[in-house]
């Protein structure tokens, strides 16, 4: 069945970085838009970068413009999202999922990674 494995994130202090990673397996990698969304409790989920195919084009929220990164490596059937200068409200559960540019996440969900930004 279709698996979304999220890694990377943990506590770091404001203005500190972290590289998420999302493996993926059954799923035609190659042939999807990828996106990272984030989740606070109590709040919808939020889109903050998408991906296209060949991870050319990319494209970020307004909150993570200029401080995150998305890339892909369609060898690996991998996702990153590599976020820098954090910030206290960075603090959420990040997932990955196909989505943005108009096609909608798939139905299954990984676990997410929390990540926190405190001091």
């Amino acid at each position: 069945q279709v698996q979304l494995v999220e890694s990377g994130g943990g506590l770091v202090q404001p203005g500190g970085s972290l590289r998420l990673s999302c493996s993926t397996s059954n799923v035609f990698f190659n042939n999807l838009i990828m996106s990272w969304y984030r989740q606070v409790p109590g709040k919808e989920r939020e889109l903050v970068a998408t991906i296209g195919t060949r991870g050319k084009l990319t494209e970020y929220s307004d909150s993570v413009k200029g401080r995150f990164s998305i890339s892909r490596d369609n060898a690996k059937d991998t996702v990153y999202l590599q976020m820098n200068n954090l910030k206290p409200d960075d603090t959420a559960v990040y997932y990955c999922n196909r989505g943005g540019w108009g096609f909608s996440p798939l139905d299954v969900w990984g676990q997410g990674t929390q990540v926190t930004v405190s001091s």
